[in-house]
């Protein structure tokens, strides 16, 4: 895949309606009050709407928020957004009362350069999901150019985020243009060593990184509970821990194949166990491979702990997707808090791939440390198992 897209940089957007397309899909609270519970993606988004806004564009924006499925669902209104972007940007944003009704094509051929337009969500359009081709035209015709700013929906080929493409000139935003920068420059072209640090629970779910990665990284680290079905290939026990039985063929050929290519694939050591999956369990260190019925292993021990962090060290560039335990739990969550403190301390330039290794870092006070922290979970994931993104793909080559 082409990572070098034009940008909003590219373009001449003075005086002309631009159609831009962010991930506005926040955390609501679950009282029905419509507070927004994180504004983080809405103030992702302010860079490229500022740029745009000084450059004298109107600004159309759109996103979907939650699952409505193509119906009109009021909870999943674009309303409390419309409110909170308005604060964060100092000026009032107009809100549509639909995504290509007569209220949104109004309001968008009224609109003047240095306004904000946000369209209702994008999925109560039955034709969002479906890449509807009228749905996108009907979009495109409210605007001159179309800005894709949202990562974390760009694996995903719907009107709003690459139907519109087929209509508009269409470049990217500043969010996408780092997420390119950041995940294709390692993919592509890496400082080296490139170490790749993979953890959560499921082999079945990363396969396709691992084999992806196995082509370019030096060294490729397994933590978290897919460990435990690499462990049980190798002839390991396992006790009662994740385990994916069908997969351990896979997890074989894995091992099989870094050694062929010469890439470093480091498993635990040890591992720290548990009796029961509960944040009080008692636990104990035992070595990787012999974990006793009736116990489950839920993070890496202190001996894999030493050998990933110094795996990381004189790392060039560092990729990390997925923790390392069962990080909500604290008494499990010492191998990922090491990682991430690792991490904070390498002069490898480092890449968070979203989800829950972007929250750990976040929480543990270590997100100013990082190079970049993805914005996209999924669409990281598949970017990094190197599939082709609709909504990047869709964007005019630079």
């Amino acid at each position: 895949m082409n990572y070098n897209k034009k940008t909003v940089k590219d373009i001449d957007v003075k005086g002309k309606k631009v159609l831009l397309r962010c991930d506005f899909n926040v955390p609501m609270a679950k009282d029905g009050s419509g507070a927004i519970t994180d504004d983080k993606r809405i103030r992702a988004a302010l860079p490229t709407i500022q740029y745009l806004l000084e450059q004298g564009a109107a600004v159309i924006a759109c996103s979907h928020m939650g699952k409505p499925k193509g119906q009109v669902k009021p909870e999943l209104s674009l309303k409390p957004v419309a409110a909170r972007l308005g604060e964060l940007l100092g000026k009032d944003v107009i809100l549509a009362a639909d995504v290509v009704g007569p209220d949104a094509a109004a309001k968008a051929a009224a609109l003047q350069p240095g306004q904000v337009l946000l369209l209702e969500n994008t999925r109560f359009e039955k034709g969002e999901e479906k890449n509807d081709p009228e749905l996108a035209k009907a979009m495109a015709a409210m605007a001159e150019v179309y800005v894709s700013d949202a990562f974390g929906a760009v694996h995903r080929a719907h009107a709003s985020t690459a139907g519109v493409a087929g209509f508009l000139p269409a470049v990217s935003g500043f969010l996408i243009q780092k997420e390119l920068d950041f995940i294709g420059g390692a993919l592509a072209n890496p400082k080296r060593p490139l170490v790749a640090i993979l953890g959560g629970s499921k082999v079945s779910s990363k396969i396709g990184v691992i084999n992806n990665l196995l082509e370019i990284a030096d060294t490729i680290i397994i933590g978290g509970g897919m460990a435990y079905t690499f462990s049980a290939a190798q002839g390991g026990k396992v006790g009662d821990s994740l385990l994916e039985e069908d997969w351990k063929d896979y997890a074989n050929d894995m091992v099989k194949k870094a050694a062929d290519k010469g890439v470093k694939l480091l498993l635990p050591i040890d591992t720290v166990i548990a009796d029961k999956f509960a944040p009080d369990a008692d636990s104990k260190v035992v070595k990787a491979g012999e974990i006793p019925e009736g116990w489950q292993g839920l993070d890496i021990g202190p001996e894999t702990v030493k050998l990933y962090c110094g795996a990381v060290a004189d790392a060039g560039t560092v990729i990390w997707n997925g923790p390392m335990g069962v990080f909500e739990f604290p008494a499990f969550a010492k191998g990922t808090e090491a990682v991430a403190e690792a991490l904070s301390k390498t002069g490898a330039i480092t890449i968070i791939g979203g989800g829950d290794s972007a929250a750990a870092v976040q929480q543990l006070g270590y997100a100013d440390k990082m190079s970049h922290i993805s914005t996209g979970g999924g669409a990281s994931l598949e970017f990094m198992e190197g599939k082709e993104l609709p909504g990047v793909a869709c964007l005019l080559d630079a």
